[in-house]
């Protein structure tokens, strides 16, 4: 994850090998003003990206902080469908 300005970008491979690493660095870069969330260079996910995900909106919400996410990935949009939580993710504009 790379900060710039009040975005941050995910990239690489989100699986659950890294997951609690990248929940904990989103913590700390929300704490530090991060507003936008750019999913858009993440190369491989499974549902752990989605967990880390819907933790930071829960932990944004909580602070009284719009998070937005934009770029999801197709995989990521699927995973939600699939686990019936499409619509928590459309609270944040999606840009593909």
């Amino acid at each position: 994850m790379r900060r710039e300005g009040e975005r941050a970008v995910v990239s690489g491979s989100v699986t659950l090998s890294n997951a609690r690493a990248l929940l904990e660095e989103g913590r700390e870069q929300l704490k530090a003003g991060v507003r936008t969330i750019d999913l858009g260079e993440v190369t491989e996910l499974d549902s752990s990206l989605l967990a880390v995900l819907l933790a930071w909106q829960r932990e944004a919400r909580a602070a009284n902080v719009a998070l937005v996410v934009e770029r999801l990935p197709q995989g990521l949009e699927t995973i939600a469908r699939l686990y019936g939580v499409e619509a928590l993710l459309s609270g944040s504009p999606a840009q593909h």
